[in-house]
């Protein structure tokens, strides 16, 4: 999978991807060294019908997200990111197969971040996801 960017300048792309990429890899490992600097002050995570602000996300949400994570291997499917001036937004696509407790999962997902830069870093401002049972083919 590779991303697809619009009117991001290279040095712009390489700290979003990499601010994304870390997100998501304290995801994926349980490591949270270094997720407040990822996590603007006032940032919103939306998922399942509810809006999260960072200390409720970071005191028990974050940890349910991480169990998910390594319990069921995702796959990105497609992403794309955008910048304007300050602020950039990254959409992709995934698809999880796996087992997370008594439940099998087959789902389609689509995650939505917003950064934004200030004078030093970029960091996230907004998490959305989304996801589905997958289709049988």
């Amino acid at each position: 999978m590779t991303a697809s960017a619009s009117e991001c300048r290279a040095e712009d792309s390489v700290a979003v991807l990499g601010v994304a990429g870390r997100f998501r890899k304290i995801l994926s490992t349980g490591d949270t060294t270094g997720i407040g600097a990822l996590l603007s002050p006032d940032v919103r995570v939306l998922e399942g019908g509810t809006v999260e602000n960072r200390e409720e996300y970071l005191s028990h949400h974050l940890s349910e997200d991480i169990a998910f994570a390594k319990a069921v291997p995702e796959k990105r499917t497609s992403a794309s990111y955008t910048c304007e001036g300050d602020v950039a937004w990254l959409v992709s696509t995934s698809t999880a197969t796996g087992r997370f407790g008594t439940r099998d999962i087959n789902s389609v997902g689509a995650e939505l971040l917003l950064l934004s830069r200030t004078p030093t870093v970029w960091n996230i401002r907004a998490i959305h996801w989304s996801s589905s049972k997958r289709a049988l083919r």
